[in-house]
């Protein structure tokens, strides 16, 4: 693969051989990052589990202390008694069966759905639009839930909803670059205790094989896993 001249000039500010403490590898990818918006930092963590088997699947939810900088649009679906807390918690869409005709239609201009319990069984038919995109409530994600308010609350505040893909490896974004190092360490770290506490009781061997960050376009850098706390 030929190498770019930004991507060349990035991988010369460190050695890519090297694993470095997370809050100098984050620092890394602040100063490598070149996009002219403010990138996402994200995540890579692979972890000794097979997900192909039910007893070693990682999924889960961490609120980022620090919030993950991104706008996050939410649809609550709900019964009409709940749709002022919606609003007032700050859903950006509030409502039920206009907005699942709306999705039959192929509408999904959102990024998190929110609904009740007891409107679960009209989602059925949206099964196979909203699940390629994880769009589908689920209640291990807390995106099923009475208390929709709460619900909503946390997604805007920086709650994140993982799950290990079919290689082992948890992705996801924990903050932008516009983020100082510590604080996207604190996210990192936040996420990693969450991921320990999750750990399957299935799972043999190293749990944490290696951790990866990066921006949007830029190298990935890797952590030295025996420099975080707690592992």
């Amino acid at each position: 693969m030929k190498l770019t001249k930004k991507r060349k000039e990035a991988l010369a500010q460190y050695d890519n051989a090297l694993t470095y403490p997370m809050s100098e590898a984050l620092e890394i990818v602040r100063k490598i990052s070149n996009t002219k918006f403010d990138s996402s930092v994200d995540i890579d963590v692979r972890l000794g589990v097979d997900p192909r088997q039910a007893n070693q699947m990682v999924r889960g939810v961490a609120t980022l202390p620090h919030g993950t900088g991104k706008t996050v649009r939410v649809l609550v679906l709900c019964t009409p008694d709940k749709e002022a807390e919606a609003r007032e918690a700050g859903a950006d869409h509030v409502g039920l069966d206009d907005y699942i005709e709306k999705i039959s239609e192929g509408w999904t201009d959102i990024d998190i759905i929110i609904a009740m319990p007891s409107v679960m069984a009209k989602l059925g038919k949206l099964g196979k639009i909203l699940g390629p995109r994880n769009l589908m409530p689920n209640p291990k994600s807390g995106t099923v839930t009475p208390e929709v308010g709460k619900a909503v609350q946390e997604v805007k505040a920086g709650k994140i909803d993982f799950k290990v893909d079919k290689t082992g490896i948890i992705h996801t974004s924990i903050g932008k670059v516009s983020f100082e190092a510590g604080k996207l360490a604190d996210n990192a770290q936040e996420l990693i205790n969450v991921l320990h506490k999750l750990k399957p009781s299935a799972s043999k061997g190293t749990y944490f094989r290696s951790i990866y960050v990066s921006s949007t376009m830029s190298p990935s850098v890797a952590v030295d896993i025996k420099s975080i706390p707690g592992l």
